[in-house]
């Protein structure tokens, strides 16, 4: 029933707009035979709308993968580079959540690190919305940052990177099975900035997944089977991405193509000094709206990735 609900959710704006068109379609013919001039302005005037709807429509279809309708968990890591950088993955944090506001999605912080005097180390965010995962796949991969340094006394010049995953959030549509035989347990601590205890119990919860060698931990809640069943839901998100990452290399390999891995790979470069840019290295979209941007104006970047991967349509580039 739930299916059944989704799928009428998907064709509903398609019998609208098709039954929109229609609609003027008559009244037009209806107006031209009449000479009424002002109701066929009127009826022209309201096309492009028609029309940019429809390519909506058509665009949203580039969203077909078999997890892209899926919530998604996304994480960020700052890399290398202490305070800096870990700053950096902060706004990037603050980034992703403000676009998910405007797109009304809900979020969660599922785990989250402080920094050692600012920012973050890392965080991982349940983002729930229809499509969140088609949209956001887009992020994965290492965002560089070039600004002056807020923290450097001299006002130098420093760059910082933060990495980006990106997973579906496993539900009843995307079963996955996991011998709980192949899970280590174990509790400590939650720990906060500093290394400070925030607890004086064992609720913080780390979960290791013995053949693939992934690790996953949660904090945020006071109980630790409350921290266990998240930790489980990132365990099968985890999983869930590095399978559909092997059939996306299975898929290349038999097409003769290289497929680069997207972790690590850098992907995005945000530049806030000497000039303004944020520029896509893959799709070479780009906006002098760094302010924009980094209050969650994602929706450019992620449709030109969409339509650079099927070679819909050259990129446009936003002033």
């Amino acid at each position: 029933m739930r299916q059944i609900a989704e799928l009428r959710a998907e064709i509903g704006p398609w019998l609208d707009l098709r039954g929109r068109i229609a609609e003027q379609a008559e009244l037009l013919e209806l107006a031209l035979a009449e000479g009424d001039d002002a109701l066929a302005a009127e009826l022209a005037g309201q096309a492009p709308a028609l029309g940019e709807e429809l390519e909506r429509l058509e665009f949203q279809l580039q969203l077909s993968g078999p997890y892209d309708r899926s919530n998604a968990i996304l994480a960020v890591h700052a890399r290398a580079g202490g305070t800096e950088a870990q700053d950096w993955g902060q706004m990037l944090m603050r980034m992703y959540l403000r676009w998910a506001e405007r797109r009304g999605y809900k979020t969660e912080i599922l785990d989250l690190s402080p920094g050692e005097e600012a920012g973050i180390k890392s965080v991982s965010i349940e983002i729930v919305g229809p499509y969140a995962y088609g949209y956001l796949k887009s992020e994965r991969g290492e965002h560089r940052l070039v600004r002056i340094s807020p923290f450097d006394a001299q006002h130098r010049r420093h760059t910082s990177f933060a990495l980006v995953e990106v997973m579906p959030e496993a539900t009843e549509d995307l079963p996955l099975e996991i011998n709980p035989e192949e899970i280590k347990f174990e509790a400590f601590r939650s720990g906060g900035p500093g290394g400070q205890n925030v607890n004086k119990v064992n609720t913080a919860v780390r979960l290791t997944h013995v053949p693939t060698g992934i690790v996953v931990t949660c904090q945020t809640e006071r109980s630790q089977l409350q921290n266990r069943e998240t930790a489980m839901r990132m365990l099968k998100a985890r999983l869930l991405e590095q399978e559909q990452e092997r059939r996306e290399a299975e898929r290349a390999a038999l097409r003769g193509e290289h497929a680069e891995t997207s972790w690590g790979s850098q992907i995005r470069s945000y530049v806030l000094h000497p000039y303004n840019l944020v520029k896509d290295l893959r799709t070479g979209y780009e906006t002098s709206d760094t302010t924009g941007v980094l209050d969650g104006e994602l929706d450019g970047f992620m449709n030109a990735y969409l339509a650079w991967q099927v070679g819909r349509e050259p990129v446009m580039t936003e002033k």
